[in-house]
């Protein structure tokens, strides 16, 4: 759970700081929807409203730019760290194509992450969360919407520190990468 939550306020935190291959980051997650190695998790966003949510309009307004929330990972299983490194150096090949812009990156001992988007500064259509471990495994958390703003983000994070943004489809995913 506090993964999850870490991952949520680092993809909306991210939004906040933004005032040649042909595969696309789609296409890859398409193709891995029916392989067994990967676990994946498509959330609407308007799952992410809590039963208890004291949203304002306001916050329903910037709640409805998201439409989709994208899960992807691949845990690592009996030391198979050959398909690991091959999906994920697949993976980073896609990111590093001009249509998704850095945000920043954040290493720590055991893991990296990195925040990219796609889309226009003040409309963003699509914000990914890239954290790796050479451990564990990888995931892909992916943001759609349309025509999103940081601004907006930041109000909404607030709403989520409250907490009205409900994350808990999520906390499968922090128990993947668990020890």
């Amino acid at each position: 759970m506090v993964l999850v939550k870490y991952f949520m306020a680092l993809l909306l935190g991210a939004m906040t700081l933004i005032s040649c291959s042909d595969k696309s980051l789609q296409k890859y997650l398409v193709e891995k929807q029916d392989d067994d190695k990967f676990v994946k998790m498509d959330i609407a966003a308007s799952l992410l409203q809590g039963r208890n949510s004291n949203f304002t309009q306001e916050e329903k307004d910037i709640l409805s730019t998201i439409k989709k929330v994208n899960v992807v990972a691949y845990p690592i299983k009996e030391n198979d760290t050959a398909d690991f490194e091959k999906e994920r150096n697949e993976l980073k090949a896609i990111l590093d194509q001009d249509q998704y812009k850095e945000l920043t990156r954040i290493k720590s001992d055991n893991w990296n992450a990195t925040l990219k988007y796609s889309g226009e500064e003040d409309a963003i259509d699509e914000v990914i969360v890239f954290a790796s471990d050479d451990n564990r495994g990888f995931a892909v958390f992916r943001l759609l919407g349309e025509n999103m703003r940081p601004d907006q983000m930041l109000k909404l994070m607030k709403s989520a520190e409250r907490g009205d943004l409900d994350v808990s489809k999520l906390e499968g995913f922090g128990e993947i990468f668990k020890d």
